[in-house]
């Protein structure tokens, strides 16, 4: 199925539905689509949607289903843990993270965060990772949860992962990230620390937990960018001859 992608709550789905506010604005403004066009629509949950469009006005449109698709889940789950910081560009990294499958972001409260990690995190993540859901056709958002009770919330979360890995480069002697740790079926939790680096306890707690360390390589990279490498080898591997997912990482 082809875009243009909008993107449409859960409950707002049926035969006849209605485009409001920014996704009809892009619909009808910028892209100026015109009635008879056909559209894809996502609900964030699986479900993929082509669409006609019917009518339009100023403040919204109306579109009736023509067919729809509910998209199992990967089987290679990857979450990552992006410890917050103000210097992190989390407009792109949330895209990024839509555009390359992620199951879920964590942003947790680190001891040499620079700031306070916001109530409303999770909130304001929405319109970013709609824009990447509907630029890939991902019909899969991301769960993000906001923890603001730092290493300790993370460490207990990341509990019953299959899989825990921590890139640091402050490391040596210890794996590359590859397939054979990356891009594995099931679960995988991988944790970012911030700016300012991990604090001590939070590598040890890190390390009781069996969380494996592995490297990116040997230039120091920003956080954001530290996420997306690990997010885009997790893809990768999984995509691979063989993989969990070979074969599912293109929308129809």
């Amino acid at each position: 199925m082809n875009g243009p992608f909008f993107y449409l709550p859960p409950e707002a789905w049926g035969t006849d539905v209605c485009l409001e506010g920014q996704e009809a604005r892009h619909l009808t403004q910028v892209l100026r689509l015109t009635p008879g066009c056909e559209v894809g629509l996502l609900d964030g949950r699986g479900r993929r949607g082509r669409f006609i469009l019917r009518a339009v006005n100023k403040k919204n449109a109306r579109l009736e289903r023509l067919e729809e698709e509910t998209l199992p889940r990967p089987k290679a789950l990857a979450v990552m843990a992006l410890a917050f910081s103000k210097a992190v560009r989390r407009g792109f990294f949330m895209e990024k993270a839509v555009e390359l499958g992620a199951h879920g972001v964590w942003l947790w409260q680190g001891e040499h965060s620079q700031g306070r990690l916001p109530a409303a995190a999770r909130e304001t993540c929405l319109g970013q990772m709609t824009a990447g859901a509907k630029q890939s056709g991902n019909p899969w958002l991301p769960e993000v949860r906001a923890l603001t009770g730092g290493v300790d919330q993370l460490v207990s979360l990341a509990h019953e992962a299959d899989y825990r890995i921590l890139p640091w480069e402050m490391q040596t002697g210890v794996p590359m990230l590859t397939p054979g740790l990356a891009g594995r079926a099931g679960l995988t939790v991988y944790v970012v620390g911030p700016e300012g680096g991990f604090s001590e306890r939070e590598l040890a707690a890190l390390r009781a937990a069996n969380f494996t360390p592995v490297s990116l390589g040997g230039r120091v990279l920003r956080c954001e960018t530290a996420a997306t490498l690990c997010l885009g080898l997790h893809w990768w591997a999984s995509q691979l001859p063989g993989g969990p997912d070979a074969g599912k990482g293109s929308p129809a």
